[in-house]
């Protein structure tokens, strides 16, 4: 039952997440809910979706009963996926900033690929050598 709930769930958040990446408005629209142009804010929380959708999967592999949350490689997944959708909208979301706000932004994805690396990092610390 686990697993089950586990991808349904994933399958729910990359099928949103995707939807909200790559086509906001025809999804706003198609939802009937309020469209506010550009799509920025709905694209960063597709990314992010996409990312818990991804964390989802990674705790499908996990064998264990308790409820232990994502982890490390969960967060990794879904800060990745956040740093990656804001990067995008930086670089071709042609969006009309100043350059404070192009700076604030830029360091959040800085931010955001480097807690991952760290993140990766001691997750690989972590886990037991494995012997071919």
């Amino acid at each position: 039952m686990r697993s089950h709930l586990l991808f349904v769930d994933a399958l729910l958040n990359l099928t949103l997440g995707v939807g909200l990446v790559w086509f906001p408005s025809t999804l706003v629209r198609a939802l009937g809910i309020p469209d506010v142009a550009p799509a920025f804010y709905a694209s960063i929380l597709g990314a992010v979706l996409f990312g818990i959708g991804l964390a989802l999967l990674l705790e499908l592999r996990t064998r264990s009963r308790s409820t232990t949350g994502l982890g490390l490689g969960g967060a990794v997944a879904i800060n990745l996926s956040g740093g990656v959708g804001l990067a995008g909208w930086l670089i071709a979301g042609g969006l009309d900033l100043p350059l404070r706000g192009r700076v604030f932004l830029w360091a959040l994805v800085a931010g955001l690929v480097s807690l991952s690396a760290v993140e990766l990092a001691a997750q690989s610390k972590s886990e037991p050598a494995r012997s071919a």
